[in-house]
């Protein structure tokens, strides 16, 4: 379908608040007013949210999630096309950051239809500055996969990321996850983990991952999680087999034993356990066969 022609509408992606009503942008009580169809990943939050803001809509109010996301998208690039002003605003944040949002901003763009925005409160951004982490370069991760294997994949594939990681989760999960970014990044990787943010019982826990693990693992964490972990140290990508099974051979002459030693090793070599555990078992097997570089690995 090409670009519609006449006067279209106005597509408007709003911030709400991530905890405290009283961070809600100014402009955003006047675009709820002002809507004529207003699109909702939950229409009882909507509700609450215009109650504790005293604002009267007159919008159509639709629901507007995940599961209908796809289904409900050209509904509103037509409502737009006819030239209505669409607001969109999810249960808390900026649309599309991991909310509803990505594909009716690709489609209305598509159709050559105005996109504007309402700034607000960001948790992957209110997190970051909390942390006490470098915030000079970061990624969004998102959430990781539920299953335990598919998130060791996922962590593995952003072990050597250097900029700092923003990611969310879920608290009945908070724990497996941790303990595999410990796994993964090594014990010694700098955390925070971020907890109901701007509401009353906010907390930020800092520390090394495998401290915030135990933790994790001792209390019964609530409410909604954020997790800030700085990137891989530089050089770790240059670091051959050699010079990783070297470094693991000094730490077990100083007294380590091999499977610290490899999780030390890997920590402070930006690498996956997994991957200094191969080089090992390598250098292992060739001093078997008579090779050099396995001496000392046995």
């Amino acid at each position: 379908m090409g670009p519609v022609t006449g006067t279209t509408g106005t597509l408007v992606l709003a911030g709400t608040p991530i905890g405290d009503l009283a961070d809600a942008p100014p402009r955003l009580a006047a675009e709820l007013e002002a809507a004529d169809v207003i699109a909702a990943e939950d229409t009882r939050r909507l509700r609450r949210l215009t109650q504790g803001l005293g604002v009267h809509t007159t919008g159509r109010v639709v629901s507007y999630f995940e599961g209908n996301e796809s289904a409900r998208t050209p509904e509103l690039v037509e409502a737009l096309a006819g030239g209505a002003r669409v607001l969109l605003v999810t249960d808390a944040g900026m649309p599309s950051v991991s909310d509803p949002g990505y594909r009716l901003v690709a489609a209305a763009v598509e159709q050559d239809i105005k996109v504007t925005a309402v700034p607000g409160p960001s948790a992957v951004l209110t997190a970051l500055a909390l942390s006490a982490l470098p915030v000079d370069r970061f990624c969004f991760e998102g959430f990781l996969p539920r299953k335990g294997g598919e998130r060791l994949s996922k962590l593995r594939e952003v072990a050597r990321e250097p900029r700092t990681m923003v990611f969310f989760e879920a608290p009945h999960r908070l724990d497996d996850t941790l303990a595999a970014m410990t796994e993964v990044f090594g014990a010694e990787r700098r955390g925070a983990v971020c907890r109901e943010l701007t509401k009353t019982y906010e907390e930020v826990k800092r520390g090394p991952l495998g401290d915030l693990a135990a933790w994790s693992a001792a209390e019964q964490v609530r409410g909604e999680i954020t997790v800030v972990v700085e990137g891989a140290p530089s050089g770790g990508e240059d670091l051959g087999a050699d010079e990783l099974v070297r470094r693991v051979r000094v730490r077990e002459e100083a007294g380590e034993r091999r499977k610290e030693a490899i999780a030390a090793v890997a920590a402070e070599a930006g690498l996956p356990k997994r991957e200094v555990f191969d080089a090992v078992v390598a250098a292992k097997n060739a001093a078997r066969t008579g090779h050099a570089d396995g001496k000392g690995l046995i």
